[in-house]
């Protein structure tokens, strides 16, 4: 993958290509930002423009070094992880020991370690003389959520690469793009955070159910309470949907905000997109608080679903609430 392949991250994508071209590359980056934005793939996009001949701010993907790193035949490159819950200064050690053996004369090297944050104390001390004094050429591509929880010392020895939240609608265009299925793609990104975590929640049996419940009780919990009750009782509690609770209410939530997306005249917006008819029917059968309302009873019911209220309860609740407006 070339770094203008991955999916959004504008700004990271001008500071590397930027290094690329102009040929100055910093001893050590720090890519940092929420999971799921890409991080991972940005630094192997980069890695890969690091060892490709052509010159450009990208990798060329035809050069014999593209080529090899494609294949995964890049000897070069060395990946680090934790082992277990933390990176070991053992791993650091074998990790200084693999550059000086790899160390060939001018040929770069690349290393990028996943999780710099987990480093223990022995094993950040030990990086960071590695960084003090590199090999050179040894290029360090540490990954990490939270760039403020690498110790102080290491941070101020690397080029900072943020890493922001995808927008929706680019994930949204993504997931198309890679073939799941737009509709549930349309909810996913407005529940998860980042691509792979939009398609772990895509992946799951039951998703899609799941949404055709929220449908069902999104409609009934205005008018029809036994109704509601009923379909909670049979098509929640006795599924596999109830074990999972807290994403239906974030589902419903959802619900009652396209109420409002309607009545704003956004209705491109709206999540149920298939259900636009009938949310438009009724989206003005109410005034817009109180489908704000209905998005906090929602979320109520979550906080007492934390707080061990009875499910079944906390859903009971959430209908009274909803159809007192």
């Amino acid at each position: 993958m070339k770094i203008e392949q991955v999916p959004g991250q504008p700004k990271a994508k001008r500071i590397l290509k930027h290094a690329l071209k102009s040929g100055k590359i910093s001893h050590a980056y720090l890519f940092h930002g929420p999971s799921g934005t890409g991080r991972k793939n940005m630094a192997m996009a980069f890695a890969q423009g690091l060892f490709c001949t052509s010159g450009g701010d990208d990798a060329c993907g035809e050069c014999l070094e593209c080529r090899k790193f494609e294949h995964g035949n890049q000897p070069d490159l060395h990946l680090i992880a934790p082992e277990g819950q933390s990176i070991k200064i053992d791993q650091i050690r074998e990790l200084q020991r693999e550059m000086a053996y790899r160390n060939t004369g001018s040929k770069r090297k690349v290393y990028i370690m996943e999780r710099a944050e987990t480093m223990t104390m022995q094993a950040a001390n030990s990086l960071l003389k590695f960084l003090e004094e590199p090999l050179s050429p040894v290029i360090a591509i540490l990954l990490t959520d939270n760039g403020q929880a690498v110790l102080p010392t290491i941070r101020s020895r690397v080029q900072w690469v943020p890493f922001l939240p995808m927008a929706p609608f680019e994930m949204l265009e993504q997931l198309i793009r890679e073939g799941h299925p737009p509709l549930l793609s349309r909810l996913a990104v407005h529940l998860a955070s980042g691509l792979d975590a939009c398609r772990e929640l895509i992946a799951q049996n039951e998703f899609a159910e799941m949404r055709n419940v929220v449908i069902q009780l999104g409609r009934e919990s205005l008018t029809r309470f036994t109704a509601a009750m009923i379909t909670t009782q049979q098509r929640v509690f006795k599924s596999a949907i109830g074990e999972q609770p807290q994403l239906l209410l974030s589902m419903l939530s959802l619900w009652y905000r396209d109420m409002i997306l309607f009545q704003a005249g956004k209705q491109e917006s709206i999540v149920f997109i298939d259900q636009s008819d009938w949310i438009g029917s009724h989206a003005f059968t109410r005034e817009a608080e109180s489908w704000v309302r209905c998005m906090e009873y929602a979320l109520e019911a979550g906080k007492r679903l934390r707080a061990n209220v009875a499910p079944q309860l906390a859903f009971e609740q959430l209908w009274v609430h909803v159809q007192e407006g």
